[in-house]
């Protein structure tokens, strides 16, 4: 019996299991993953974020000593990259001094991102660049929305709507897969004066309290008519985040995540034969 010991944590009630894996002794299958984040036979998660040096990461060419994200979705598939995650895995990082000063890097699937820990609740992410492009079609109960898609590591489809209360995401809405052949993450938001209201449907997840990746894809479609510098608070059901938007360029628009971050339980878990 294989005995694993781990760790959880939450950003804006996006919660995710959390492994360290010093000498590559933990890398769970697909299989693992999804029963790791099991609510009800497990620990329970949206999904894992297990932390090892980016030298034991096939294809990495960057800095081998920094601290890697390996960030897997509920469902067991690999994700290129996960707001929320990052800022719970660089709370993690700091509490266990795996680092030093409030400022570094970590390594993602969606290259190197730069962390800031603002204050004792709040961590600043660099999230790289968001590419926004095409208008297609998101089927929710039979009713088709206008979405526009964006990338931000992770693919989304981001869907302006005037009421998020009578949306039922208990299933996953329905794209087109030439669209999307690798699947897709669905924001629903309204926008307001000071700030945007958000509902998402995860890839591999279903409905969660909150999406980063999501929050930064709808504070940029949104935020087309502003295309120099424009900050922007999103509420998701999970709480409180801003985004941070650079200036509009030929390659996109620069953004940044910060929002709070919090480990909440450190355990052991017997891993099934």
């Amino acid at each position: 019996m294989r005995i694993w010991s781990f760790a959880k944590g939450h950003g804006t009630g996006n919660d995710f299991v959390i492994l360290l894996d010093r000498h590559t002794m933990s890398d769970p299958s697909a299989d693992e993953v999804v029963w790791l984040c099991d609510r009800h036979r497990s620990v329970g998660g949206d999904g894992l974020l297990r932390v090892v040096r980016a030298r034991e990461i096939d294809g990495w060419d960057g800095d081998p000593d920094l601290w890697f994200m390996d960030y897997r979705n509920a469902d067991g598939s690999l994700a290129q990259m996960c707001g929320n995650g990052a800022r719970v895995f660089a709370r993690y990082l700091a509490e266990q001094d795996l680092v030093s000063g409030p400022v570094f890097d970590i390594g993602t699937r969606d290259g190197v991102k730069h962390i800031e820990i603002t204050s004792r609740d709040q961590i600043r992410v660099g999230m790289g660049t968001v590419h926004v492009s095409a208008t297609v079609p998101v089927t929710v109960t039979g009713q088709e929305f206008a979405a526009t898609a964006a990338q931000v590591g992770t693919t989304h489809a981001v869907v302006q709507v005037d009421d998020l209360a009578g949306l039922d995401l208990s299933r996953a809405p329905e794209v087109r897969a030439a669209d999307f052949p690798d699947g897709v993450n669905v924001e629903f938001v309204v926008s307001e004066q000071d700030r945007i209201r958000m509902r998402v449907h995860e890839r591999g997840v279903g409905e969660t309290l909150s999406c980063g990746t999501g929050t930064v894809a709808a504070a940029a479609v949104l935020g087309r008519e502003h295309p120099d510098s424009h900050r922007r608070l999103v509420e998701v059901p999970g709480g409180l985040v801003e985004v941070e938007l650079g200036p509009l360029t030929a390659d996109g628009r620069e953004a940044w995540l910060t929002g709070p971050a919090e480990i909440t339980v450190h355990g052991k878990i017997h891993l099934p034969d």
